[in-house]
């Protein structure tokens, strides 16, 4: 908690911080990076820095954290908490660079806000980021723990195009690790020119299964810095070739029990879902589970024939898919044309949800749930790359 004078400042504060939160982001990822470059080289995701929206992401989870600190005192904001600690744990972050993190963000915020910012503020302003960061701290100390090894090396075993822009990868990693269905590991390639790039991508097959599967969606950005990686993998990787990989993380897991769920995805948010329901198939469960999807058009849904396979080897599942590019006159119980619309689909009320997929997707899903009575904490989502959704609470 913070000690009560740094809790009425920050309070007092907190609208002028919220309102040049961006401003200071911006100042304080361009200060660290010309002092720091290898951090931009080998650490941060370059497409994320040019496109703004790590930028958003970070200024969005600084300003949910101060004001729960002020209008919540004794609770954290935990889920948030959890997935950038299972990120940041993804990309290796050491607790030395959240002293680094400290110099460039309070001397953006000095910077930015000039004479404002008194020795009262910067010491109560200090408090709310050590709390943020000590708590990540031990999140991820713990989380390095339960993983009992960082970076690995994994070889490719198989190549598959699924879809024209999208190819999974069959790893086998040096020593078995197991994994939790929906979890990622991160991906570490070496650019041509020379930056160690590295990207999260979710583990689309059951854990029952021994080995790893990535599947990767090519990013068009003709040319743009975020589209370089799943480039390199595309064109360059083949059976034999030897990656270096993380330990699996991520929080959205299949949920415990026998309770009924819904698993909605769109897009290539479909991989963690086909993680879950193939655990679900490997034990045998008679769980109830709702699965939706939501996509471009038939022959853009990867893994659509597997999808299929896995819901109908499942006794209590049933399989709802919406394509936006799809002629109504080919529409039946299973298709249907548009956005994915859940008002028709019986759901218990005691369902817990799981989405992945584009932002605007689980934001629809998420309100169309939440409006036939699901309970907030019911409903549980992965956002692929920073996490907007916190940025624009």
């Amino acid at each position: 908690m913070l000690s009560p004078e740094s809790a009425a400042t920050v309070r007092a504060t907190l609208p002028v911080i919220a309102g040049a939160i961006q401003d200071i982001t911006a100042r304080f990822y361009d200060t660290m990076f010309a002092d720091n470059p290898e951090l931009l080289r080998d650490l941060f995701n370059r497409g994320n820095q040019a496109n703004g929206e790590q930028r958003v992401a970070l200024a969005g989870s600084i300003a949910a954290f101060a004001t729960m600190l002020v209008e919540r005192p004794g609770q954290l904001p935990g889920t948030m908490l959890s997935r950038i600690a299972n990120k940041h744990a993804s990309l290796g972050v050491t607790e030395e660079q959240y002293a680094v993190v400290h110099k460039y963000l309070f001397g953006a915020i000095g910077e930015v806000l000039g004479d404002a910012v008194t020795p009262e503020v910067a010491q109560a302003w200090d408090e709310v980021y050590w709390l943020m960061a000590e708590t990540l701290i031990g999140l991820e100390r713990d989380l390095y723990r339960e993983a009992g090894r960082g970076w690995t090396r994994a070889t490719v075993v198989e190549r598959r195009d699924e879809t024209a822009d999208t190819v999974s990868f069959l790893l086998r990693p040096d020593l078995p690790m197991p994994f939790l269905p929906g979890q990622y590991v991160s991906v570490q390639v070496t650019l041509p020119d020379g930056a160690r790039q590295i990207r999260q991508y979710s583990l689309s097959n059951s854990p029952a299964r021994g080995d790893w599967r990535i599947t990767v969606k090519r990013v068009h950005g003709e040319g743009a810095p975020e589209g370089e990686v799943s480039t390199w993998l595309h064109e360059r990787v083949r059976p034999g070739d030897v990656l270096a990989v993380s330990a699996p993380f991520g929080d959205l897991t299949l949920p415990e029990g026998d309770g009924p769920l819904l698993l909605a995805s769109a897009g290539i948010g479909v991989t963690p879902i086909l993680s879950m329901l193939g655990h679900l198939v490997a034990t045998g469960s008679e769980r109830r589970v709702v699965v939706v999807h939501a996509d471009r058009s038939p022959d853009a849904h990867v893994h659509r024939e597997e999808l299929a396979d896995l819901v109908a080897a499942l006794p209590g599942a049933t399989l709802h898919r919406w394509y936006e590019d799809l002629d109504p006159g080919h529409a039946g119980d299973a298709e249907h044309a548009g956005l994915a619309d859940l008002s028709a689909i019986d759901l218990p009320r005691d369902v817990v949800a799981c989405l992945c997929g584009p932002l605007p997707f689980m934001r629809a899903v998420r309100a169309q749930l939440v409006e036939r009575g699901v309970p907030a904490s019911g409903i549980h989502y992965e956002v692929f790359g920073p996490d907007l959704w916190i940025a624009a609470a």
